[in-house]
């Protein structure tokens, strides 16, 4: 932006760079990519990196290559690994923990006192496994992408520890390009499977391997270098394990259809293991218990005993990629597993990186196969076994209804939670993947009308042990597991459905823990997960503190060992951003000096402008006031309405952040900078602070704070349009904060889909309130996040009579009726009428009765008074809007005759000269 002088007879500009436009919208216009990147905390922090394109940080955080989560964190030009750390020991310290005692567990005789000695033990440890490890062939099924295939065999190369054989299915090609590729790599097996279809390379694979274990992978996937050593880790603990599938994250996110796959549900599944196992002796059923396979992973990183497929069968070509099924051939198999009676584990450890399309029109594709490829798994296993079919239909049922139909239907309810081509893009494939696997047989019949021998079309299930069937369901083995020896094996455990174990530490006991193993083998693997679970901080010998107090012991060393510089530490804002402060006043002289005074001792070097909005200039109180400051701007609004005045003071403004406050607040020195601290990160478009009491000297003033007052607690928080959507009911907006304490990014007035405060709410109107709720409604909406902070507090002056109180609580409610109102008209918001019809007359009924009861002393006529004020509600928002039609609305331009103080303005929001003016505190200086 180039600067440009405006003189005016207040002062001189003084130009700094606005804010970057944010960028929201992360589908179209506004889209930034998203930056990929690993983070192990056991290994020194990197050096920060100059990041300019990217919008976030999406960071896999590790615990000795383990991944244990994920943060995401925004992005102003540089990466820096300390914050995300920090940030991963805030959001992440129970699986940071976890992880560490799992590894204390059976490895040290000495029962850690202290944190430091738990993190020694942790770190020290060799993880290394003593059981045998099997070999294992990697099999890529590729077909004419030659390009993606080499991405992925690079990974593949770099393997540690390599795996023991990498076959490249090549199936049914169109050129020669992927056989050239492969044969100019060492080490890597070329094969050749003639019939397209991506299940029969896979059958194909299975024939060629020569390893014990079969892996599958995709040649859009970037596998991680401890991929396969997880894979043969986890087989050697779970002896009894068919099947193993792994995480899978995203590569990369450089396009909006990239972050709308993983915001559709993506292929990550977790980042705890898990193990799954059928009691079919005692009545359980594979379908019923876990027909939904798709939670235990993807195709994309699946690996398998090869024995299992003597026992239950190939692959079924009729599904999955190549036919018209397009999917399900790796759910099938899943299923076939748990079915037979076996073991599957989910491996987070095991983890690789998957390209998502880049394109929306194959993003559309791919979801619609989703739908397509589910329902022909379902399809297939009726068909093929009779004896589940009643099952399987009401899985299809409960799946059409309660995902399909369901989320296309919020897709139409409220849009923007959930993308609606996408969720009808599966609808539709659902409905056709009730039809094609017929067909899908047919053509796989016709390539070899053999391929039905190979396939366990109906399979009995492996008989269950004659212990396991005699044994009734409700018999339980008994254990003993002392921490300070090494761990073994439960040996009785393949004979009981469960087992409690009681966990001891050099004899002293420390509870019991029952496991749920099905008559599976539990090893030392699974025995670590459970008792870690289960302990928690208990396996650090501190009697003489409390859980809570060891627990807070233990999250310091993290900070101080992994995350560097204290988290808490105070980091201000950039000083060439300009504030301006809007503060709306009507008739009242008194607390409008108390609050001028406290704002112009604000200790700030960046430039401030402060613009008083007479809401009342005919009374003349206001003038006289804002004369004895002299670097205060006063500007006339004779439509009477807070939000009215708070629009006139944003056209006025010239600062990058608009603070809103009110005459009754006053301030702490250190208040801006605070406040418009949290703005670094480029996402927050608003920022609120705490609102204390300034004074608690009368009856109305305690019961106004039992009534919830103005503060919204200590705690700093982040939300956004994922915190905005995830709510049934409505948005608790509320609860953010209020517009006595708040500042805004000034470029979200201009946007289209947010606006100025809507000037039917707020006090001056009959709806009395909640203009600041629907300004923060419609910002997180956009796609914005809002910050809490509650350093940046304030003192507010409650009414101090009891008639002024009634009148105020009468007045909330009613504005608070009329926002839920109003994001049902002018939103389409279904679920304000929950909030209206249902939980609010709980909540005044379950306050009445408190009340009767003696369990409360909130007077019974001000819950009256706010019964009153929502019946009101309605009828308030009908005779504001008509007093907002007569008018007319903020955005109208202002007249110079009725306001010769203000800024001329031409079209939205100060797109020519109010942007570029800074005018009332000197830069560079701090004000007595």
């Amino acid at each position: 932006m180039t600067e440009a002088a405006i003189q005016l007879d207040r002062g001189t500009k003084v130009v700094a760079d606005p804010f970057l436009e944010m960028k929201t919208d992360r589908y179209t216009t506004y889209f930034r990519p998203v930056l990929i990147r690993d983070i192990d905390l056991t290994c020194p922090p990197r050096p920060p990196e100059v990041v300019e394109r990217y919008g976030a940080v999406r960071a896999t955080i590790r615990v000795r290559g383990v991944p244990v989560g994920e943060v995401t964190l925004p992005l102003a030009g540089v990466f820096d690994e300390t914050a995300a750390r920090r940030a991963a020991i805030d959001r992440l310290v129970w699986p940071l923990l976890r992880g560490l005692i799992r590894h204390v567990i059976g490895t040290t005789t000495c029962r850690p006192r202290t944190a430091d000695g738990l993190l020694d033990a942790a770190l020290s440890t060799d993880d290394a496994s003593t059981a045998a490890l099997p070999t294992v062939t990697v099999a890529v099924c590729t077909r004419d992408r030659a390009e993606d295939l080499a991405r992925a065999l690079d990974a593949l190369e770099a393997l540690q520890p390599r795996p023991d054989e990498i076959l490249v299915v090549d199936n049914a090609p169109k050129t020669t390009a992927t056989r050239d590729l492969v044969r100019q790599r060492v080490g890597i097996r070329y094969v050749c499977e003639s019939r397209p279809g991506l299940d029969w390379a896979r059958n194909r694979a299975i024939h060629e391997a020569i390893g014990d274990v079969v892996a599958f992978t995709d040649d859009d996937v970037i596998a991680d270098a401890l991929w396969v050593g997880a894979l043969k880790r986890t087989f050697a603990e779970f002896p009894e394990a068919m099947a193993v599938t792994g995480l899978v994250l995203p590569y990369e996110l450089e396009t909006p259809a990239q972050l709308q796959f993983e915001e559709y549900g993506g292929f990550g599944r977790g980042f705890e293991r898990r193990v799954f196992r059928v009691d079919q002796a005692h009545g359980e059923r594979a379908v019923r218990q876990h027909g939904g396979t798709g939670k235990f992973g993807t195709g994309a990183n699946m690996a398998f005993r090869k024995t299992v497929f003597s026992e239950i069968g190939m692959f079924d070509p009729a599904l999955d990629v190549g036919t018209v099924t397009n999917g399900g051939g790796d759910l099938d198999m899943f299923l076939r597993v748990l079915r037979a009676g076996h073991t599957l584990v989910y491996e987070p450890a095991a983890l690789v990186r998957h390209r998502h399309r880049r394109e929306r029109a194959a993003l559309l594709r791919q979801i619609a196969n989703n739908g397509v490829g589910f329902y022909a798994y379902l399809v297939r296993n009726a068909l093929a076994r009779p004896g589940d079919a009643l099952d399987i239909c009401r899985l299809a049922r409960w799946w059409f209804w309660h995902w399909e139909l369901k989320r296309a239907a919020l897709s139409i309810l409220q849009p923007g939670r959930i993308d609606r081509e996408l969720s009808f893009a599966e609808l539709t494939g659902a409905i056709r993947g009730l039809v094609r696997y017929r067909r899908a047989r047919r053509d796989a019949l016709a390539i070899d009308p053999t391929a039905a021998q190979h396939v366990a079309g109906a399979i009995r299930p492996r008989a269950a042990a004659p212990s396991a069937a005699a044994m009734p369901c409700s018999a339980t083995g008994v254990a003993c597991v002392d921490l300070a020896r090494p761990i073994e094996p439960i040996a009785v455990a393949d004979r009981y459905r469960r087992v409690c174990a009681l966990i001891t530490w050099d004899g002293d006991p420390l509870g019991s823990l029952t496991i749920e193993n099905r008559y599976a083998p539990i090893g030392v693997a699974r025995l670590r997960d459970e008792i870690a679970a289960f302990l928690g901080t208990r396996v650090v010998d501190r009697e003489d503190v409390t859980a809570s107090t060891a627990w807070c012991e233990l999250v310091a060393p993290l900070r101080r060992r992994f995350a560097g510089a204290n988290a808490n530490g105070f980091e201000p804002l950039a000083e060439d951003l300009t504030v301006s402060i809007v503060l709306p006043t009507r008739n009242r002289p008194n607390d409008l000096e108390r609050c001028l005074a406290s704002l112009t001792r604000q200790q700030t070097r960046r430039p401030v402008e402060i613009i008083v909005v007479d809401n009342d200039p005919d009374s003349g109180e206001t003038p006289p006031v804002v004369a004895r400051f002299p670097h205060v701007r006063l500007i006339r609004e004779w439509r009477k309405g807070l939000s009215y005045a708070r629009n006139a003071g944003i056209l006025a403004s010239t600062g990058n952040i608009i603070v809103a406050t009110d005459d009754d607040v006053t301030t702490p020195p250190h208040w801006i900078e605070r406040l418009v601290a949290p703005f670094r990160d480029s996402t927050v478009a608003i920022v609120t602070g705490n609102v204390l009491p300034a004074e608690l000297e009368t009856p109305s003033q305690h019961l106004f704070e039992s009534y919830g007052g103005l503060g919204r607690g200590f705690e700093r928080r982040r939300v956004d349009v994922e915190w905005f959507w995830q709510f049934r009911g409505a948005v608790p907006t509320w609860h953010l904060g209020a517009t006595a304490n708040a500042a805004f990014r000034a470029s979200i007035f201009t946007d289209d889909r947010i606006g100025v405060f809507d000037e039917a709410l707020g006090a001056g109107m009959p709806t009395g309130c909640s203009e600041d709720t629907y300004l923060f409604y419609r910002t997180l909406r956009a796609g914005y996040a809002i910050a809490y902070e509650p350093s940046a507090f304030v003192w507010h002056r409650h009414r101090r009579d009891m008639r002024s109180l009634r009148r105020q609580i009468y007045n909330y409610a009613k504005g608070h009726a009329a926002y839920h109102l109003t994001t049902l008209t002018r939103d389409g918001d279904w679920r304000a009428l929950a909030r209206l019809l249902f939980h609010l007359p709980k909540i005044y009924r379950e306050r009445i009765e408190e009340r009767l009861r003696g369990r409360s002393d909130y007077p019974l006529r001000c819950i009256l008074f706010e019964m009153l004020g929502t019946l009101v509600g309605p009828f308030a928002l009908m005779r504001a809007r008509r007093i907002v039609r007569r008018l007319g609305p903020s955005l109208g331009p202002l007249s110079p005759e009725r306001d010769a103080d203000a800024v001329p303005l031409e079209g939205k929001m100060s797109e020519n000269a109010a942007r570029e003016l800074v005018v009332a505190l000197p830069p560079h200086s701090t004000r007595p």
